[in-house]
């Protein structure tokens, strides 16, 4: 079984790195708020003190961190410490333009894999997000196979550039959810009554994605996506989006709640 560092604890990660506890990989993991690695060691894994000292004896590398700057962050702590034949395996939304700047930098020897996810924690808890592995994945698809499906989806970046895709879609369609709420909101309409023909209509998987429970996905990490996607693209739909959100982000109360927060606070809003 390989050795394998996890690099980031956070509400995706600490779930994803159990799971490779559970199937036997011996597994370092390491977090800048390093309280979050107490549960994990108590479940078996050993904690490192320092990015570079959780790769330097791995064989798989993974990281799962909360945006681009996190990445290049531990990008360059870690970067000197990998040994050739080490697979990197890159599974943060941070868009494809990093992953070209990662695979820049790293030595030779080391194979990037870019491969962020599709679901959100309780899938990751159960094993059963949707992988979009790009790059050179073949080494590593049994690995990632630990987290769900995997979908080879070609080129290095070509992962990071289709998660943007997927998320833009199910931003922009909650916020859309949200939007026709506030219509029936205006119009007096039960809101049971409303919530139940929008689910039994087209937009059925946003209506469910914007009143879940028990998941999170944070409006501060829903910002950066957009950000990220209106960065490669004019979109004017999702530049309205982005308002929302960031008005939502900007409640302390909101910012690192899931985006079912962002719906009530959308609804709320008397100048959208």
């Amino acid at each position: 079984m390989e050795k394998i560092a996890f690099l980031g604890l956070g509400h995706m990660g600490e779930p994803m790195a159990r799971q490779l506890l559970a199937a036997g990989h011996p597994l370092t993991v390491w977090n800048r708020t390093a309280a979050k690695a107490e549960p994990l060691v108590a479940a078996g894994a050993e904690a490192a003190a320092s990015p570079a000292d959780a790769v330097r004896d791995a064989d798989v590398v993974i990281t799962m961190l909360a945006g681009p700057d996190a990445v290049r962050d531990v990008a360059e702590a870690i970067t000197p410490a990998l040994r050739p034949g080490i697979h990197w395996v890159e599974m943060s939304t941070v868009g494809p333009d990093l992953v070209k700047e990662l695979g820049e930098r790293v030595p030779a020897g080391v194979t990037l894999v870019d491969a962020p996810v599709m679901g959100s924690t309780d899938k990751a808890a159960a094993g059963r997000l949707g992988i979009l592995a790009g790059g050179d994945a073949a080494g590593v698809e049994h690995v990632l196979a630990r987290f769900g499906p995997v979908t080879r989806t070609g080129a290095l970046g070509s992962g990071a550039a289709l998660k943007l895709v997927v998320n833009t879609a199910v931003i922009g369609g909650v916020a859309l959810v949200a939007e026709a709420m506030k219509l029936a909101d205006a119009l007096g309409l039960d809101e049971a009554t409303a919530k139940t023909a929008l689910a039994g209509g087209p937009l059925a998987g946003a209506v469910a994605r914007a009143f879940a429970a028990d998941v999170h996905f944070g409006s501060d990490l829903a910002v950066k996506d957009v950000g990220l996607a209106t960065g490669m693209a004019q979109l004017p739909v999702m530049e309205a989006v982005s308002g929302h959100l960031e008005a939502a982000a900007a409640d302390p109360d909101v910012v690192h709640e899931d985006i079912s927060r962002a719906v009530t606070h959308i609804r709320a809003r008397r100048d959208a």
